[in-house]
């Protein structure tokens, strides 16, 4: 199965939060891998775009967008540490 990096959920993070959150961190709830958001395997765009972990393969996000609400389901992620700049 082939597969995007976690760039890919860039563009549709942006329209939920206001900083870059593939420049986060997050740390897989399986196997403790740690890395940014941008490492992770995206599968989708539809229903939905599936981030996995790129050490485990296991799902650390799910992100489903509607006309008029968002869903975004971490808990595949221990953690998730966002930059915030200067």
């Amino acid at each position: 199965m082939t597969h995007l990096d976690g760039n890919a959920m860039a563009g549709p993070l942006s329209e939920i939060f206001a900083v870059d959150v593939s420049a986060a961190t997050g740390t897989c709830a399986s196997c403790g891998l740690v890395g940014p958001v941008a490492g992770l395997k995206v599968h989708g765009p539809d229903p939905g775009l599936v981030a996995r972990c790129p050490g485990c393969d296991e799902v650390v996000m799910r992100l489903v967008r509607g006309p008029e609400a968002a869903w975004l389901d971490l808990r595949g992620a221990v953690s998730l540490r966002i930059p915030l700049g200067s």
